[in-house]
């Protein structure tokens, strides 16, 4: 194992899913970060400036929980630990860990104080009294360490944050590294203030992308899959401008399951940006017949993932015998040995359980197995793998790629197969709430205190179901922190009370794909027409297999505000907005309810599967 660099803040990740992220939030504060395994001997260590210990998924008491080297603690260099690495410093130093009563996922209010020491704390220097913080936990540190002091709280965790300001080792249950942690950049500056850190400046994403792709192409042409989204657009031009489009050939694969109007936009688009070396292949009678009868989210993101690699590689056998019988052909890659290349980003590698103590929070359609064993054998490209979504438009726009292509809402690599539930289960009861509501009798992907959850979600009905209050908010928040059960909050807008709600067995096919795409486009042309585009970071448009009568379906809209993906607000969508769009939504034949879903990430996920 290599040494930490002098001067540079280690961060030892203990499989949280922002540990990559809390490593580029201290770059952005001037340090060099560098990710290590939570196990790294303590002399591996001792040329570091400070340690971070990142947030994970599991309990300090679970068996074969991550532990690090407890030497660290006499390096002498300051500490800071997140979420888990808060607890595990708690636990290890003689304080006590507990499970919390009530969990906290989402936003939350953090008061500094509980100690003399609050005010003079170092880390919380030019925090205000209050402030919102990203909390993702389940248990929490419930007596202090010897010569620790409470510097935060907040109304379930009265051990938020604390500090041993004699050895400058600190903790915090909440996420600073995440966007929705007002000040949470201002914390990591002055933990890394606390370190004797080698000044450092990030280098340039576009000269760090080309020198990646050299090194990992070597002499080996690429086979690029282009879905048409921001990432494997950024990708292909990327690999153009370094290997030159003779030795790149991409591939468009009309799955059936892209929006309306999808495939011939993305082609005129890169065709007219001189991209010529794009192929689109129309295999969505195939995905159609491979998704009949799937019901799990996971078997399906694997079917359309392998499917993905199937019509990959026919199509390249197929372009590599038409070279090799005439080279004059306009197919691009030469014959040599080639590589598969892929859009994926960070986030899609974290979300399947890619560091690790990671857990699995989805399939990506990038890594399911056949395209793992590629990825083992160095037979796959993914030169934005350590990147993040405004990382890939920063190198976009650097690449010269038009702004509304670049800045265009994400869209998931399986398209519409992922945002049409198939899931119908037996519907729940909860503790009794004041609001009118009903357990939806279906299921959805959240990340819960790092962890995977699969769960139902809580539907609100409101007198003015156009109208979000503040109670409705409040209980988005409350609702999944307080019932392990559930994970997500809607508010019906279709309807003003609580309906009879029956399941219909719905399955990826051409016909409920065309029916989302019309429900899609109609929520898009809406965003357009009331100037939302740039202030929504993305909206989903899910399609349920339940309604108030057989047959019937229903409409959830998922607005979010994020920056990364790694966390996300739900957007707040105004009245006339809301409105308009339920009453256009009901026109549609086969859709009988519409919801708006009001939670965050976490407890939810951004996609519902």
């Amino acid at each position: 194992m290599t040494p930490v660099k002098t001067g540079s803040i280690a961060v030892l990740d203990f499989g949280g899913q922002y540990a990559h992220l809390l490593a580029r939030r201290v770059r952005e504060c001037g340090a060099y970060s560098v990710l290590c395994p939570p196990e790294t001997p303590v002399g591996e260590l001792r040329g570091a400036a400070g340690i971070i210990l990142s947030g994970g998924p599991q309990s300090v008491y679970d068996p074969g929980s991550p532990r690090a080297d407890p030497g660290i603690f006499e390096l002498g260099v300051p500490m800071l630990g997140i979420c888990y690495g808060h607890q595990w410093i708690a636990h290890v130093m003689g304080g006590r860990v507990r499970a919390g009563s009530v969990k906290e996922y989402g936003r939350v209010l953090l008061r500094r104080g509980g100690a003399a020491c609050g005010a003079r704390c170092g880390l919380l220097e030019g925090c205000p009294e209050e402030f919102i913080v990203w909390m993702s936990h389940g248990d929490a540190v419930t007596e202090l360490p010897a010569g620790f002091l409470r510097i935060a709280s907040s109304d379930h965790c009265a051990v938020a944050a604390m500090a041993d300001e004699e050895r400058r080792i600190y903790g915090v249950q909440f996420h600073p590294e995440v966007a929705h942690t007002e000040r949470g950049q201002n914390i990591l500056r002055n933990f890394v203030g606390l370190c004797s850190v080698s000044p450092w400046s990030s280098a340039h994403v576009l000269r760090d992308a080309e020198e990646r792709v050299r090194a990992e192409a070597g002499g080996k042409s690429v086979f690029m899959l282009v879905s048409g989204g921001v990432d494997s657009t950024v990708a292909f031009a990327l690999l153009n401008r370094v290997l030159g489009a003779e030795r790149v050939q991409g591939l468009f694969i009309d799955t059936g399951l892209m929006r309306k109007g999808e495939v011939t936009a993305v082609q005129k688009s890169l065709m007219g940006l001189g991209y010529n070396n794009l192929h689109v292949e129309d295999a969505s009678d195939e995905f159609f017949v491979v998704l009949a009868g799937v019901c799990d989210p996971e078997e399906k993101r694997r079917i359309i993932g392998e499917t993905f690699l199937r019509v990959q590689r026919r199509v390249s056998e197929r372009f590599m015998q038409v070279f090799a019988n005439d080279r004059s052909t306009t197919c691009n890659l030469q014959p040599t040995p080639w590589l598969l290349g892929q859009g994926t980003i960070y986030p899609d590698t974290i979300e399947t359980g890619g560091t690790t103590h990671a857990d699995h929070i989805k399939m990506h359609h990038n890594r399911i197995p056949a395209i793992q064993a590629m990825i083992d054998a160095g037979c796959v490209i993914e030169p934005l793998k350590e990147l993040y979504k405004d990382e890939v438009r920063q190198l976009g726009e650097e690449l010269g790629l038009p702004r509304e292509l670049v800045w265009r809402q994400p869209f998931p690599g399986p398209g519409l197969g992922v945002r049409i539930l198939c899931d119908g289960s037996s519907p729940l009861t909860m503790t009794p709430i004041l609001i009118p509501h009903s357990v939806l009798p279906i299921r959805s992907v959240g990340v819960q205190g790092d962890g995977r959850t699969y769960r139902h979600a809580v539907a609100l009905f409101s007198d003015d179901p156009f109208r979000v209050c503040e109670e409705h908010w409040r209980l988005a928040r409350d609702i999944p922190n307080r019932d392990a059960r559930f994970n997500r909050v809607l508010l019906c807008t279709s309807h003003d009370h609580p309906q009879a709600i029956q399941c219909t067995p719905t399955f990826v096919t051409r016909e409920t794909a065309d029916l989302l795409r019309e429900a899609d486009t109609l929520v898009g042309d809406a965003v357009h027409r009331h100037r939302l585009s740039a202030a929504i970071w993305q909206f989903p448009v899910v399609l349920l297999p339940c309604g108030i009568r057989r047959g019937g379906r229903s409409i959830v809209l998922r607005p979010v505000a994020s920056l990364e993906a790694m966390t996300a607000e739900a957007f707040h969508l105004p009245p006339p907005f809301l409105e308009e769009v339920t009453r256009s939504l009901l026109e549609i034949s086969g859709i009988d309810m519409v919801f708006y879903d009001l939670t965050s990430k976490p407890p939810a996920t951004i996609e519902w599967e």
